[in-house]
């Protein structure tokens, strides 16, 4: 009550002084967003890429050879982790594994020349430190990194805190959250004021307890997760001009977003408990569209909702975690011809409840994962069969009886959207002129027209709504953040710990890059519009569920020192249980 009396007075009394506000505000706040992204992602892109040393291989002329993984191929290719330049070693010969407790394996991987440990041939053999490993002959000595030498790589390690504060950095994300909601209290009609004020504070509320959670476990990296909120405040600023009254319900989404987040942290803290827990990821990937398939509905031609009461959620959404699970747990570089087809079958039946479904959006983002995954594996066999696998895919998407009409529709249109302006290309043709007549700075939150004209404004058109009524600046902003994710990806996976958090960290940038680009240059019909969502930034609880959990894959790839808390900080004294 107190709001809309106060709101009722700055459109009855107080227009003027309101409107100098928010005219005042378009200009602050792509600036203030510009400086809140480029404190985000600073540390993200010039932290020093420095590798781990778990043990040491010691040749028979003394030299040491680090080990810097968890899963080290051994072998005379240059793509190996160990890289033994020895004839009679093969490409590819041996595996060698760390796992959580400090224990090691040594697995043979279809070498031509034999591996034995002490003398004794073997396929699979656990080792310890001081055991000689032999490789076509070659021998060579697993010693362990010193207490010392474990002392020194944390000293010498990149420290996040060190580079920007991420609680200044989050501190000017809470000032750009109650600007954006005091602009909303004094333009806002009054009966949506409640609702569109109060959500931007409880998003702030959100992200500080999240930023008290990650504290509280000593860790001193939050950008990752700042640059979530900062697209999660476009998005909730979107929502309150287009549907006001969905707010809370967002908001319980993304508290539930960052409840998955906590959880898949945690299991991933664990890699053995996050391997078996692949299979009940792989159920229940499938579980959720095969009841997709039973009890789903059709919206705009794709049958990829499931209606519960007034509330309805898009499995598919849910199924990229599961898939992300199974691909990265089971592609991990202990290669198996088990494994491996496992995969082979778990992806080609996805891709075939998709086609069933005529999801065509969803299909391009779990082939891009897929083609991720297959880029991320060596050897030969395992690349050649996961690409037939793309091919055998892209066939069942194509041996659907008829083209779906929807697909049909933006297919024919597709770069011809001002032809068609006034059938298929209708919605692209109004949200380009919108882009357009937002400029630099935007027509203002509330002011836009893009909303009254086409039905996905706040969805599928995320980009030209925020572009029309916030600007160009901030618009483009959104993009440069899921950019900087990817970037960061790339950077930490040459010195990623495990290939399952490597794997799963690609995979889960590469699903939210595709979004963002489906998203973006469908509107800006570039490329056919597919209907899906833009990370963090789209209305849709589903979209934000998902956001959430492909953001804890990405944060567990994080290696700099107390970073990510999915990833345990091993102790010297932890070491010295193995010397």
């Amino acid at each position: 009550m107190f709001l809309q009396t106060v709101n009722a007075y700055f459109h009855a009394e107080g227009r003027d002084l309101a409107q100098v506000f928010c005219t005042l505000w378009s200009f602050i706040a792509p600036a203030l967003g510009i400086l809140i992204l480029w404190r985000c992602v600073k540390p993200l892109l010039r932290f020093r890429r420095e590798p781990e040393t778990w043990a040491w291989l010691v040749m028979p002329d003394g030299q040491q050879l680090p080990v810097t993984h968890w899963e080290n191929i051994i072998g005379r290719s240059k793509g190996c982790d160990i890289v033994v330049n020895i004839s009679t070693v093969s490409r590819n010969h041996a595996v060698l594994t760390r796992y959580d407790d400090g224990s090691w394996s040594l697995t043979d991987i279809g070498s031509r020349g034999a591996v034995s440990v002490n003398g004794q041939k073997v396929d699979v053999c656990a080792i310890k430190y001081g055991d000689v490993i032999s490789l076509g002959g070659v021998e060579m000595v697993l010693a362990p990194t010193t207490a010392e030498e474990v002392e020194e790589q944390k000293y010498y390690r990149t420290r996040p805190a060190a580079m920007a504060s991420p609680g200044l950095t989050l501190f000017l994300l809470t000032i750009f959250q109650l600007l954006t909601a005091l602009q909303f209290w004094m333009s806002s009609e009054p009966e949506a004021v409640v609702n569109s004020v109060s959500g931007m504070l409880a998003l702030c509320a959100l992200s500080w307890v999240l930023f008290a959670i990650v504290k509280l476990l000593h860790r001193s990296s939050f950008e990752v997760e700042t640059l979530a909120f900062f697209l999660s405040t476009i998005g909730v600023a979107v929502i309150a001009s287009s549907k006001v009254y969905d707010i809370p319900k967002q908001l319980v989404c993304i508290a539930g977003g960052i409840f998955i987040y906590l959880v898949l942290s945690w299991s991933l803290r664990d890699l053995s408990r996050a391997k078996q827990f692949r299979y009940v990821a792989a159920v229940a990937g499938l579980a959720l569209l095969a009841a997709n398939l039973i009890f789903g509905r059709e919206i705009n031609g794709a049958k990829n909702w499931i209606a519960i009461g007034s509330m309805s959620f898009q499995p598919s959404e849910l199924v990229k975690l599961c898939f992300i699970y199974v691909g990265a747990s089971t592609m991990d570089r202990i290669v198996t011809k088990r494994n491996l087809f496992s995969f082979i079958l778990y992806s080609g039946a996805v891709c075939g409840c998709l086609a069933l479904m005529n999801d065509f959006g969803t299909a391009m983002i779990f082939f891009a994962a897929l083609v991720v995954i297959c880029l991320m594996r060596g050897g030969s066999f395992s690349a050649v069969s996961l690409l037939a696998t793309l091919a055998v895919c892209a066939a069942l998407l194509l041996l659907v009886i008829d083209i779906p009409p929807h697909v049909a529709r933006r297919l024919s249109t597709w770069g011809h959207a001002w032809d068609y302006r006034y059938e298929g290309g209708y919605d692209q043709v109004n949200a380009m002129r919108c882009i357009a007549s937002g400029g630099l700075f935007g027509v203002g939150a509330g002011n836009g027209v893009f909303n009254n004209l086409v039905e996905a404004a706040d969805t599928d058109y995320v980009f030209a709504y925020v572009s029309e009524e916030w600007g160009l600046i901030i618009g483009v902003l959104p993009v440069l953040a899921v950019i900087a994710l990817g970037v960061f990806v790339a950077r930490s996976a040459s010195v990623g710990r495990s290939s399952f958090y490597t794997i799963g960290a690609c995979a889960a940038v590469a699903i939210m890059m595709t979004q963002t680009i489906l998203n973006v240059f469908g509107t800006m019909d570039l490329l056919p519009m597919t209907g899906v969502t833009f990370p963090f930034v789209s209305h849709g609880g589903s979209s934000m569920l998902s956001s959430w959990g492909l953001l804890a894959f990405i944060k567990a790839a994080d290696t700099r020192q107390d970073a990510s808390f999915a990833v345990r900080t091993v102790r010297s004294e932890e070491v010295e249980l193995y010397e």
